[in-house]
């Protein structure tokens, strides 16, 4: 067999190890995320490490394997390399995870051992990623149809990346867990490898290359590097701002994640696959490497002018449907219409660089490690300074014109170097130069409404809009006065009445049933109300507020300090800027009670709050008689996800209870309550309490949500862990190996079944029994409060 009839069988090839290569990148991240965290800087350290090791690989193969190696036997080495590496991550992660735990520190310290552990962890693997194509490159003839190939295998690699994007996301870690996942790509580096050995041994001799005549040396070859260098910048910084976008647009769950991801790089390999054809006949790829660069400015100011003054407009109504696979096709629409065209550019501009600085003499290894390191160091560039830098110095709108405008300037200068004329070069860069301008500001009613942006407009006056780290934030005021705080495309808190006395409950639950709550750890700044409501009760003396984006308490300290006691200033209070998990794995302190009040379970990686090895990470920071509380919603959910949720915390603590905030006598949503030991509250004691002098401040709060005395407070229970039991006998429970709950969760965010979630869970809810203590006549007031407002006995 020569090596041309190989040719389409190494595509193939190609397809399997990217899709394994995207499987494992979701695998790895998710695993990482669990140990070093999921803030901006710990997601920024893992990309910059994961595409850091793929430019090495890139870079040092043809360096360290001599041409004399079989390319195919090289390649499939790299593939079993890969799994092998898969495998002891998967099995190794529990190592990593116990050192970094015993050296973690904040500050510049605690970012260098995150890059450490991720360091230790990526590298290895995917430097063997970056390696596959430049070895497989040596087996390519040198000539313009040689060349085109090597585009292909590109595109080809990021077609198995988009397949390996759908079944991690969509099937693998939703029906099954990471560990399922890694063996699927592990089994495909095994078939890639063996398959490769087949045609290997079928191909034995090293093809010889002919000298091809096509080809000359060319010129000015570092412009060329350059160029593609910016495209990968322009790529991945447009791609992250894209994203956070499209997931306010339509709702930052993992699926929508899986669709972006997966959109993106489906433009990228059409976009290769079209320039290696187009590469083929062209005597100077140059000239079409400029252009391409020319037009992804129409291209990208056309996205921008999508995402910001055409889809968030679009009458939809993501609620009318109670399947979230029809939504989801819908959502597949909008990425494609939004991201396609300037994914396709950008993909074509790997292949054409490909050409414009192929020559006859050069090792192929070296050409294609060179271009592909220098498109890659340009993605780590755009893809951190977008994520940490742009987006927080500059918004969302000068951002992608300044990607807009280096982009014009890429292409310019190629075709300055072509000696285009002064009139093509001047039409090019105003061109440029007004469609940068064209980019609009970031609407205020996307950022608080997100899906539902449509249906809200005019409904309320947007009175503040940042764009942070890790989220964008907006505060909103409707015309009663009824003030709101947005953070991830929706409402996460308001003064509205239910909401109010939810998180006020959720507080003073957290403070009053312990016996002495000197030391708390709120999880999720909000609007502060929560944290608020622990501050204000004197026995706590310190108070910790573990919020992982830094506007957050910028900005409620100035637009909700009169809902939440002015708390971010309270000297007692100390804003811990970090993944409230990350904090908690990493703290020595313990505390006498945790509350978590965190971002929707839909949302990604929240759910990594949600897992019994959270929670029973939480419970061993608790002091002896300390408790956990833990808000539950029941909107935006269904019923897998609410099992889900009490199950699980309902494990780390068996004895566990629930609390529920009605509205108009209907489910609204839970508070979840856990001890280690057994609970025992005392009616009486707690309304001595709340009559001391230094307890007004929480007397006053309770009255304000319509609670006059602890019988009132407490009159809100709505069962036990041993109550539920039979109906959560199908829960799944989730865990840090299957992340269940975002996946359920994220099949029900456009769901409103309050009321039919928790009518389903009170036939199983019976009377408190040894539970609450004090005189005989508070204790029956209690019971038969409780029996009227949750309708036990009836």
């Amino acid at each position: 067999m020569n090596s041309r009839r190989l040719l389409p069988a190494l595509l193939l090839l190609f397809i399997g190890s990217g899709c394994a290569a995207l499987i494992y990148e979701v695998v790895w991240f998710q695993l990482l995320e669990l140990v070093i965290g999921s803030s901006a800087v710990s997601m920024g350290v893992l990309l910059g490490t994961f595409m850091g090791g793929m430019c090495l690989g890139s870079l040092l193969l043809p360096r360290v394997v001599g041409p004399g190696s079989h390319p195919l036997r090289v390649y499939a080495w790299l593939e079993l390399g890969i799994g092998i590496f898969g495998l002891l991550l998967l099995s190794g992660m529990p190592i990593v995870g116990g050192a970094y735990t015993a050296w973690a520190g904040s500050g510049v310290v605690g970012i260098l051992l995150r890059g450490v552990a991720a360091a230790i962890c990526l590298l290895p693997p995917t430097m063997l990623m970056g390696a596959t194509l430049p070895a497989i490159a040596r087996w390519i003839e040198r000539t313009p149809d040689g060349v085109a190939w090597l585009g292909f295998f590109y595109g080809g690699n990021t077609a198995g990346a988009v397949l390996g994007s759908l079944l991690a996301g969509f099937y693998l870690l939703s029906v099954y867990d990471i560990s399922i996942a890694t063996y699927v790509a592990v089994a495909l580096n095994l078939v890639v490898a063996l398959l490769a050995m087949l045609l290997a041994s079928r191909a034995p001799e090293i093809p010889l290359v002919p000298a091809a005549s096509s080809f000359t040396r060319p010129i000015g070859g570092a412009l060329v590097y350059v160029v593609i260098g910016f495209s990968g910048l322009t790529a991945l910084a447009s791609e992250v701002l894209w994203t956070r976008l499209l997931s306010l647009m339509l709702g930052a769950t993992t699926y929508t994640f899986s669709l972006i991801l997966a959109v993106f790089l489906a433009g990228i390999g059409i976009g290769s696959s079209a320039g290696s054809v187009l590469a083929r006949g062209m005597e100077r790829p140059r000239i079409a490497l400029a252009w391409c660069q020319l037009c992804l400015c129409a291209a990208m100011a056309w996205t921008a002018w999508i995402l910001t003054e055409s889809l968030p407009y679009w009458p939809v109504n993501p609620s009318i449907t109670p399947s979230a696979w029809f939504q989801f096709q819908l959502d597949l629409v909008r990425c494609i219409f939004a991201m396609l065209p300037g994914a396709i550019l950008w993909g074509a501009s790997f292949p054409l660089a490909l050409a414009s600085v192929a020559s006859h003499d050069e090792d192929p290894a070296r050409l294609v490690g060179g271009v592909y390191a220098a498109n890659t160091l340009g993605a780590i560039v755009g893809a951190l300074s977008a994520g940490l830098l742009l987006v927080v110095w500059l918004g969302s709108q000068r951002s992608q014109q300044l990607l807009i405008v280096l982009a014009g300037v890429s292409g310019l200068l190629l075709l300055i170097e072509a000696k285009a004329s002064v009139i093509t070069v001047a039409l090019a860069a105003a061109a440029a130069g007004l469609l940068a301008v064209s980019v609009h500001p970031v609407p205020g009613i996307l950022v608080a409404y997100g899906r539902y942006a449509a249906m809200q407009i005019g409904q309320s006056d947007i009175i503040y809009v940042g764009e942070g780290w890790n989220a964008s934030v907006a505060v909103s005021e409707r015309s009663n006065g009824v003030r709101n705080y947005h953070n991830a495309g929706k409402v996460q808190a308001s003064s509205e009445p239910q909401d109010m006395r939810l998180q006020r409950m959720l507080g003073h639950l957290t403070t009053l049933v312990p016996a002495s709550p000197r030391t708390v750890v709120v999880i999720g700044c909000g609007a502060g109300v929560t944290a608020g409501a622990v501050s204000i009760d004197p026995a706590v003396e310190h108070q910790t507020i573990a919020e992982i984006e830094p506007l957050v308490p910028q900005v409620v300290s100035t637009y909700f300090a009169e809902h939440n006691f002015d708390v971010v200033r309270n000297p007692k209070v100390r804003i811990h800027i970090d993944d409230a998990r990350h904090f908690l794995f990493t703290t020595r302190e313990t505390f006498d009670a945790i509350t978590s009040d965190p971002l929707d379970p839909w949302v990604k990686g929240a759910a990594m709050l949600y897992t019994r090895e959270f929670f029973e990470l939480a419970k061993s920071r608790l002091n002896p008689g300390g408790i956990m509380t833990l808000f539950v919603q029941l909107y935006e959910s269904n019923t897998e996800a609410v099992k889900s949720e009490i199950a699980t915390f309902f494990e780390a603590f068996p004895n566990g209870m629930i609390f529920a905030n009605t509205y108009n006598g209907a489910g609204y949503d839970l508070v979840l309550l856990g001890q280690v030991e057994g609970t025992s509250i005392n009616l009486d004691e707690i309304d001595a309490r709340l009559e001391r002098p230094e307890y007004a401040p929480i007397k006053k709060s309770l009255s304000e949500i319509g609670m006059s005395s602890a019988v009132d407070l407490f009159a809100t229970y709505g069962g036990s862990a041993k109550d539920m039991q039979p109906w959560l006998l199908d829960a799944q429970i989730n865990r840090d190996r299957n992340l269940r709950l975002q996946y359920l969760a994220g099949r029900g965010l456009n769901l409103y079944r309050a009321d039919t979630i928790y009518a389903e869970m009170l036939p199983y809810a019976t009377p408190p029994e040894r539970i609450f203590s004090g005189s005989e006549e508070k204790v029956q007031e209690l019971l038969q409060k409780i029996r009227n407002a949750q309708g036990f006995g009836q």
